[in-house]
């Protein structure tokens, strides 16, 4: 038997320098280097199954398809072990060495050159083997080629100054192995528990079996790789539960696989709870991300927009390029394709849901409905997105009914060309403002927003198919009016005579003077029925619960001014055109001035102080009470 030769290699000058730069800043965790030695090994197996499926002949062909790691803790040595397709000399120099080569230097410079964007370039050097060393003290390769009659070969290296090639005459079995000697401030990786934790974190669906001292570890399937014909709910069910940690099942499950134009498959899946309480957890979404079975990055957050956070999932890609430690995403179009059909995906099936069956999605929307609502600047999306969006209407029971803009359409007036709808606290509170009287008496829906977050996705969307979005408080009344009335009961009062109408306008000016500045003008109502005033919001641009959320954004306590609007027609109104004909200065008028007003302003959140409204309806229900107990004698 001859003599093994060693050999020698020196590293250029800038090889330590590359070294300290994959150690220290590239990787952000120690354990990557782990996945990345288990990704190799993976790698090799698959290269062997390829040589093997088109009848190469192959050495030891009887060895199984298999990953063993192995450990030594007073040693501090782990191994790690493949029967995969092995590496001559050459292949070593060429695979292993690469950083040894002149590329090196180049990728430097190109580091150097692109500080701010070296996720475009470090891809490109095929050097994750070295993130061994940010755990290792010494490495050792021995390796034997799937090809006849190549000898084994041994590297081995300390990660700094140099390495040795040498060949070797024992008699190995094909596949390479892996020696780390670990640094005292790496022992922890010899240890059985921190092993297993990693290989569960990043390499559970390797397609090949990882034995860790003679136990298989990655024991769950990489479901999302079958075939859906061949899955039961049952599997579903449990994957979701082992990917989530819920303890319920899924509402909803979406698999999808995409062979053309970029291959990738995606098993999603919708909780039947929302995991964001009281806003918690609202950084704590994403999917997770593979590349061939291998984790590449927990939650990510580009997959999916926020506002589809509550969907869990992976998404599993044959082709995507990743950067040298895999942790971060070189950012291509492929990656960008992936999101955008992902997302389709999701939206997609949603509006196959609400479609065809609209109490299963009414449940998704009760749980999920607040988050999904965030995405009204998702304007890639917005027909669809605008088409899932739920909402309260008046043409609903009770509170609990759901209305999207298509059955609001499909009710439309015959002539009606805006949606409407308005903003407040609950039901009750919107059925009853002044605003919503004209819309009954029209008989026109009305949404009902009780949400913040709605006035948002109103403002934001503005337009569905070739209808605007309306608040009911900046409707055009000329268009209002066109629309019949579906209430024909006889009004209460008689019309104004000329010398009434002349009082009227005199007790509009009254008005105008005792509320001063306070508003834009007063004048007479097209729009109340039931109620005897309101304030009419003039800026077209915003509503007045917008108003009021920007206020408290700016901490400006200050509300917009508006205009009054008198109701001719109302009880109220009728008696004070008749106190003011007796006597205009009389104090009646201006108590009742200023409590129209800041009713008005309470009904729209404006009302600051309501200290002075309370002191002023005391004051006038003590004075109604004297009148009662006089009329009715009451002694």
């Amino acid at each position: 038997m001859s003599e093994n030769v060693t050999q020698k290699y020196e590293f250029k000058a800038e090889i330590k320098q590359l070294l300290d730069i994959l150690v220290h800043s590239l990787y952000t965790s120690r354990e990557i280097f782990l996945r990345e030695l288990i990704s190799n090994s993976s790698d090799a197996l698959d290269k062997l199954r390829f040589e093997s499926n088109r009848g190469t002949t192959i050495l030891d062909a009887d060895l199984p398809f298999e990953i063993k790691i192995t450990f030594d803790e007073k040693k501090q040595l782990l191994t790690i072990s493949d029967t995969g397709i092995g590496m001559t000399k050459a292949d070593l120099i060429s695979n292993i060495g690469t950083i040894a080569k002149s590329g090196s230097s180049e990728f430097l410079k190109q580091l150097a050159d692109n500080k701010t964007d070296a996720n475009n370039i470090i891809g490109k050097f095929g050097v994750g083997f070295y993130s061994v060393f940010m755990v290792a003290k010494e490495v050792v390769i021995r390796t034997k080629s799937f090809k006849m009659d190549e000898p084994a070969v041994e590297w081995k290296s300390d990660g700094l100054g140099d390495y040795e090639i040498v060949d070797l005459n024992e008699n190995i079995k094909r596949g390479t192995t892996i020696e780390i000697y670990l640094k005292d401030d790496a022992k922890e990786f010899a240890e059985r528990y921190k092993i297993e934790s990693v290989i569960k974190k990043h390499s559970n669906f390797i397609s090949f079996p990882i034995y860790l001292d003679s136990e298989k570890i990655n024991t769950v399937s990489a479901l999302w790789r079958e075939p859906k014909s061949s899955i039961t709910k049952e599997q579903y069910k449990e994957f979701y539960k082992f990917l989530t940690y819920d303890n319920e099942d899924p509402l909803d499950v979406i698999h999808v696989s995409v062979d053309a134009p970029i291959q990738f498959n995606s098993l999603l899946f919708i909780p039947k709870k929302n995991f964001d309480f009281f806003g918690f957890n609202r950084e704590d979404y994403g999917l997770d991300l593979y590349v061939r079975r291998v984790l590449i990055q927990h939650k990510n957050k580009d997959l999916l927009p926020e506002y589809l956070g509550f969907v869990k999932g992976v998404v599993d890609s044959e082709d995507l390029p990743l950067n040298i430690s895999r942790e971060t995403l070189q950012e291509n179009i492929i990656f960008n394709k992936i999101s955008q059909s992902v997302t389709g995906q999701v939206l997609s099936y949603l509006a196959k849901k609400a479609k065809d069956e609209p109490e299963h999605y009414a449940e998704f929307w009760k749980e999920h409905g607040k988050y999904f609502k965030l995405g009204y600047s998702d304007f890639t999306n917005l027909e669809k997105y605008s088409q899932l969006l739920r909402f309260n209407s008046s043409n609903n029971e009770d509170a609990n009914g759901l209305t999207s803009f298509d059955e609001y359409v499909s009710r439309m007036k015959e002539d009606q060309k805006e949606i409407y709808y308005h903003f407040g606290p609950s039901r009750a509170a919107v059925s009853v403002n002044p605003h919503i009287e004209i819309f009954k008496k029209k008989g026109i829906e009305v949404l009902y927003l009780y949400d913040p977050l709605d006035e948002f996705v109103m403002s934001s969307i503005r337009k569905f198919k070739d209808f605007d979005l309306k608040s009911v408080e900046q409707i055009d009344m000329k268009k209002i009016d066109k629309l019949k009335d579906v209430e024909s009961a006889k009004p209460e009062f008689q019309e104004l005579n000329k010398q009434e109408k002349l009082q009227f306008s005199s007790l509009i000016d009254k008005m105008k003077k005792i509320l001063g500045d306070r508003v834009v003008d007063v004048k007479e109502s097209q729009r109340l029925k039931d109620s005897p005033a309101c304030l009419i919001n003039n800026d077209e641009m915003m509503t007045s619960s917008m108003q009021k959320i920007m206020r408290m954004a700016n901490k400006d306590s200050a509300p917009v001014k508006k205009t009054l609007e008198i109701n001719k027609d109302h009880k109220l109104v009728r008696n004070l055109i008749k106190v003011f004909n007796a006597n205009p200065e009389d104090e009646f008028i201006n108590d009742t001035v200023e409590q129209l007003f800041e009713t008005a302003q309470l009904l729209d959140g404006d009302l600051l102080d309501t200290h002075t409204l309370v002191s002023r309806i005391n004051k006038m229900l003590e004075q109604s009470s004297d009148w009662y107990t006089t009329v009715k004698n009451i002694s």
